[in-house]
């Protein structure tokens, strides 16, 4: 990977992080030990990004060092993310989650542990979150063919998309899929440029670890809660990190129980995320998500806090239910993914002894992708198995 010399910018950065108190291993405590703050998170033009003003491009790159350095997450205008186009989208994926339970589970893909089709409600489970299941039906599709090779040393992850057939209009649904993941992975190959130079470094670094990823687009429908359900702690997703390097979420609305798009019921629903810890404040403040008109979201995730050597950090979210019944939410989000083969370690200019000692040792992020699918419940216990030689039973045989 060529780099050039960290910029003054990005000690600015290790400055800040040094004296916001961050530590890789910090407090992940329950929701209900967090405060409330109303911070400005960042909002960053991609059109400053892809400009040749050096003062546009400085001021984006300053924004993307606050947004990812303290949140994790940035506001991103200039995507080029047909909005119209996602409501349909979610409108398609309404009418799976509506099909009897027969046809869905044909387009679930067990064996594959999920990664493509359908995937049933309370599958999913969270890491740092005491194991409670996701509240929530979701759907995978992959926006970019795999390359072969890649796809036969990783299968499961690199497995064919899977299509329904009986929902209305299902070819149009299929190509506006693809063409949201596409616009979402191209929004954050943008971002990733930019990453790249506000840390001082090559713009295509980040770019480069990603190209032939896993990368994946997912839809989600969360879903109504019963009465008997309300107050009882459910959460629609629990509060986690995502392990792949970036995630583009295009934003989400909320469905009456009526069925009908409508504002949100209360103000206890929706995305939060949790800032990085402070000596004043170890566990982190609970951050509304709350992009402004026209946005979408780009959240940091796992393998790009480890390149990083902890500047950027990994976003812990959570999606919370609303405290009355009846009420679901659809949602989308595009997972870009280093590719498997790439080494998952500190960059250079980031490593020293702290840092190997938080992200050591180096790993595969094809490894690191299947220890977290065993981690959160979607692939078999018996996958570790594989991370390792796995024939000494062949020396037992001759020793008989």
């Amino acid at each position: 990977i060529a780099l050039s010399p960290p910029s003054p910018k990005a000690c600015d950065l290790e400055r800040l992080n040094h004296d916001r108190g961050h530590h890789p291993d910090r407090d992940r405590s329950t929701l209900g030990r967090l405060s409330m703050s109303a911070p400005a998170i960042p909002t960053v033009d991609l059109d400053d990004l892809r400009s040749n003003d050096p003062a546009r491009l400085e001021t984006a790159c300053a924004s993307l060092r606050e947004a990812f350095g303290v949140y994790g997450l940035v506001y991103v205008k200039g995507h080029g993310v047909d909005q119209e186009a996602v409501g349909r989208v979610f409108d398609g994926f309404r009418a799976i989650t509506k099909l009897p339970p027969d046809e869905k589970e044909r387009l679930a893909r067990r064996a594959e542990w999920y990664q493509r089709g359908w995937t049933p409600p309370n599958t999913e489970t969270a890491v740092a979150g005491g194991g409670q299941p996701d509240f929530k039906e979701c759907y995978f599709a992959a926006p970019y063919d795999s390359d072969p090779e890649i796809a036969a040393q990783y299968p499961e992850i690199f497995c064919a998309n899977v299509w329904p057939e009986t929902i209305p209009n299902a070819e149009t649904w299929r190509r506006e899929y693809i063409e949201m993941g596409r616009a979402l992975h191209e929004a954050g190959n943008e971002l990733l440029r930019g990453a790249a130079r506000a840390l001082g470094l090559e713009p295509g670094v980040f770019v480069d670890v990603c190209e032939g990823g896993a990368h994946v687009t997912r839809i989600l429908h969360y879903l109504a809660l019963k009465p008997d359900q309300i107050d009882k702690g459910i959460l629609w997703g629990e509060e986690h990190t995502d392990f792949n390097l970036l995630t583009l979420l295009p934003g989400g609305r909320f469905v009456s129980p009526e069925g009908k798009t409508a504002p949100k019921p209360d103000d206890k629903s929706g995305l939060f995320l949790r800032t990085r810890g402070t000596p004043e404040n170890p566990a982190g403040v609970q951050v509304r998500g709350r992009p402004p008109e026209g946005c979408i979201v780009a959240q940091i995730g796992q393998q790009l806090e480890i390149l990083t050597g902890g500047r950027f950090v990994a976003t812990p979210h959570v999606i919370t239910a609303p405290g009355v019944a009846g009420w679901a939410r659809d949602s989308a989000a595009h997972f870009v993914h280093a590719n498997p083969n790439r080494i998952l370690y500190p960059l250079k200019p980031f490593l020293g002894l702290e840092e190997r000692k938080n992200y050591g040792p180096p790993v595969l992020a094809g490894t690191y992708a299947l220890k977290t699918l065993v981690d959160i419940g979607l692939a078999p216990k018996s996958t570790i198995e594989k991370l390792g030689y796995r024939h000494y039973d062949r020396l037992e045989a001759q020793r008989r």
